[in-house]
């Protein structure tokens, strides 16, 4: 399938960005991974879009992770290492203070499950399974999994979950912390858009500056966090 692999539509306020390789679960490769590296430059430059939502195409997959046919070939082992050093895709997503959601149905693993745990908001669908399976082929996540996993759940959960590749359940999910809602099928995006209307109603500034006070807090100690959190209220106040 040619391109594109990203697939971005507006509503209102809200960029609903598509991963667009239903024939291959949307695996994440290398052309997918250059456009989602544009559309999260949008985003972050674009002080008019209020929320973005992350769906799958499809209906199996949210994303199966990256592209294993990729994996251990040249030329592409080495562009592969390059992009990623030319183009931190993740910590781009992770730096975003717009508010991000996850709708996620059928599989999210791997680099699926890791691109989930950048958005602040997760919605699953009744059928999603979660996994970061690397381990299983001789690998060990690459995309921040073994340590944003670690902030969702328990360490012994992400510790599981990282030693064996076995995936969880929609319902594990939620109990464990990785999601918020589940849903049935049908009613996944219109749930995900309840909660991007709800974001965009807010204040944006309010919005971002409380964002970027859990986000860049959460690593400090506490004092420092607290008068991050005061230096940021002052801008709100102000703005």
């Amino acid at each position: 399938m040619s391109g594109p692999f990203v697939l971005a539509e507006r509503e209102s306020d809200v960029v609903w960005l598509t991963l667009n390789r239903p024939e291959r679960l949307n695996a994440i490769h290398l052309e997918l991974r250059d456009e989602l590296w544009m559309q999260l430059e949008l985003l972050r430059d674009d002080p008019s879009v209020r929320a973005a939502v992350f769906r799958g195409a499809g209906d199996r997959a949210f994303s199966a992770g990256a592209d294993i046919t990729e994996f251990g070939t040249a030329p592409s082992y080495i562009e592969a290492r390059d992009a990623r050093v030319r183009r931190d895709l993740w910590g781009l997503m992770a730096s975003l203070d717009l508010p991000l959601i996850a709708a996620i149905q059928g599989f999210a693993y791997g680099a699926g499950l890791e691109l989930s745990l950048y958005c602040d908001l997760r919605v699953a669908s009744e059928d999603a399974r979660f996994a970061i399976p690397e381990v299983t082929l001789g690998y060990i996540p690459s995309a921040g999994g073994t340590q944003t996993v670690p902030r969702h759940v328990a360490s012994s959960e992400a510790l599981r979950m990282a030693t064996s590749g076995e995936p969880i359940s929609a319902r594990e999910a939620y109990d464990l912390g990785f999601v918020q809602r589940v849903v049935p099928r049908e009613e996944l995006d219109a749930a995900a858009r309840e909660w991007a209307q709800a974001l965009a109603d807010r204040d944006p500034a309010a919005l971002r500056a409380a964002k970027r006070a859990v986000r860049d807090g959460l690593d400090q100690p506490l004092e420092a966090g607290l008068a991050l959190e005061r230096r940021l209220a002052v801008v709100v106040a102000g703005s």
